[in-house]
């Protein structure tokens, strides 16, 4: 039974691209899906959002609150709490739920501001 179908036809312009180029074809197709969907995400997150990905970080859902409160109140919410978090702890050498705690309890936000306005 023959194969009814047109893939050598829609193959054509591929069929003379080495490897390397079939490769860099790929990743660059799969950019231009992928970074709109990173687009949309960094644009439009949620406090809803955010809350869990602090949650899944292992604070309690009294310790994100304020953590999510601060990021909406500065303008921060869309580089993501627990970004901000994650950063801050690199930035103070310390850990994350250390620096969770203190953006929590209304310390350091300056600092964590700074670290997105540069």
């Amino acid at each position: 039974m023959k194969r009814n179908d047109d893939f050598n036809e829609r193959r054509a312009h591929l069929a003379d691209l080495s490897d390397q180029e079939l490769k860099d074809k790929f990743w660059k197709l799969t950019e231009q899906v992928v970074d709109p969907l990173l687009q949309l995400g960094k644009e439009n997150t949620t406090p809803a959002i955010e809350r869990s990905v602090l949650l899944r970080m292992g604070f309690s859902s009294l310790e994100v609150q304020p953590i999510v409160d601060g990021a909406l109140q500065r303008n921060l919410l869309g580089h993501g709490a627990g970004h901000i978090v994650y950063k801050l702890a690199k930035h103070k050498d310390m850990g994350i739920r250390e620096a969770g705690l203190a953006l929590a309890d209304g310390q350091y936000w300056e600092e964590a501001a700074g670290l997105f306005t540069k």
